[in-house]
């Protein structure tokens, strides 16, 4: 059945992402393989995905598999690789169907060929569904990202492209050097984490900058829409003041103007 997409509230976040986290745990406290908690995690994105989307959501970053998770059980990362492939194969019907285009970011390049041919047909069979994108972080690292951003800037620099002044070094410039805004992504309202865990894990360490987080003891494959949904109000109950105060804020929701983050990093530590 296709998506029922609500009008969203502007306490909607337009991009949330998420780090499933705890499918181990959960497998570990039943009994069974980790990688039955991988799939049961599976099921849990689909049902994510969905509630997200139908909650307004329009962009949804799921942290699927890192630079350092290949340092797991060899038999484990198998695992998960063919439960990616698998997921690519049986979920396109439903993004088509649902107008979801599929992105990734990360180094793609180094996933083993048979996944790499499955996202590459995705990618394109989706690429012309504007209103929801579903990205994927597939060995991603953000270290390894700004360090690779870092370097094509600065090629970038050496060979004329961008100029060489204090005025052009700015994030604005910066940012799009980046895998997000190399495809247009804009930066997460909101970072979830699952399993308790409170860490960031090397993800979006750049573009969450100014996101809110919300970190749940749930394990992953035990999230669901009742979970989401319940994050999502707690983000509209918050007051993202972007290093404002909450005076200033009123006046930008009263939608006089809008603050300018191009450099946030001067204002970072200023909230109050």
């Amino acid at each position: 059945m296709p998506l029922v997409a609500h009008t969203p509230s502007p306490s909607i976040p337009a991009h949330v992402a998420i780090i499933m986290d705890g499918n181990g745990r959960w497998a570990k406290q039943r009994g069974l393989p980790r990688l039955e908690g991988h799939r049961r995690g599976a099921k849990a994105v689909r049902t994510t995905l969905t509630a997200a989307f139908e909650a307004g959501v329009k962009f949804l970053t799921l942290y699927a598999f890192s630079v350092e998770n290949w340092n797991r059980p060899q038999d484990e990362v198998g695992g998960l690789m063919r439960l990616l492939n698998y997921f690519l194969r049986h979920e396109l019907k439903t993004l088509q169907k649902n107008k979801i285009a599929l992105r990734t970011i990360g180094r793609v390049e180094a996933l083993p060929a048979d996944v790499r041919r499955e996202l590459a047909a995705t990618i394109k069979a989706t690429a012309h569904h504007k209103e929801r994108t579903l990205v994927l972080a597939l060995n991603y690292g953000a270290r390894s990202e700004i360090a690779g951003a870092a370097r094509a800037y600065a090629a970038d620099v050496a060979s004329g492209k961008q100029k060489n002044d204090g005025a052009s070094a700015s994030w604005e410039n910066f940012s799009r050097y980046l895998d997000t805004g190399a495809q247009g992504i804009p930066d997460p309202d909101l970072v979830i984490r699952t399993s308790g865990e409170t860490r960031i894990s090397n993800f979006l360490l750049m573009q969450s900058a100014y996101a809110e987080f919300i970190f749940t003891p749930v394990l992953w494959p035990d999230f669901g829409k009742d979970e989401l949904l319940a994050c999502l109000a707690e983000y509209g109950r918050r007051e993202r003041r972007f290093g404002l105060t909450g005076e200033q804020v009123k006046v930008l929701d009263s939608g006089l103007r809008t603050p300018d983050l191009g450099d946030g990093d001067r204002d970072a530590g200023r909230q109050t």
